[in-house]
């Protein structure tokens, strides 16, 4: 009786951890985001210490670094990490899409000023599957150093058509808005 009491445990443990939801944030650090890196570093901060969610932290430019594993303070481990080469966004959307367990209720958030260096091709082809397989993907805009949105718009448009939603939010928007796509 005490094996199959511990593997109903074990069950419920695996079913609680399963219905978290899942949020992977990809911070753009390339060279055209250096007057973002504080916006960028407090958004990672906000989803990071969620409780309700089994967070993860990608750092790119041309190359995609997961910090999901060295991050205590996204803040701090994003001002340390300063890639600073070129962009591409499409490498890092597909990092996120193969760490993806369960699409609906999953979240990818991008955090970028959406100028693509790599295949625009294929970053929209990853965000069509994401977003048809049930993942919410968010895509927040730059903030320049002055607070104003700086991102491209018409890939902003595009990436918005296939489902994503696009923005440039406040923390308290990006919270609600996180409220209600949870929902």
């Amino acid at each position: 009786r005490d094996a199959q009491e511990s593997r109903g445990l074990g069950d419920v443990y695996k079913r609680q951890h399963s219905e978290r939801w899942q949020i992977i944030i990809a911070v753009d650090q390339s060279g055209s985001m250096l007057d973002s890196v504080i916006h960028s570093a407090v958004t990672a901060s906000i989803f990071h210490g969620i409780p309700a969610l089994r967070s993860h932290l990608l750092a790119f430019d041309t190359e995609v670094v997961d910090l999901s594993s060295e991050v205590i303070d996204p803040v701090e481990t994003l001002m340390q990490v300063q890639l600073g080469g070129g962009t591409d966004i499409h490498r890092a959307v597909r990092y996120a899409e193969q760490l993806v367990d369960t699409p609906r209720r999953a979240m990818v958030v991008v955090v970028t000023d959406l100028y693509e260096g790599g295949s625009v091709f294929q970053l929209k082809a990853a965000v069509r599957r994401l977003v048809s397989e049930g993942a919410r993907v968010l895509i927040l805009g730059a903030l320049d150093a002055s607070g104003m949105a700086s991102y491209d718009t018409t890939l902003g448009r595009e990436l918005a058509e296939l489902g994503a939603h696009v923005g440039v939010m406040t923390p308290f928007e990006l919270a609600a808005w996180v409220g209600e796509a949870m929902r």
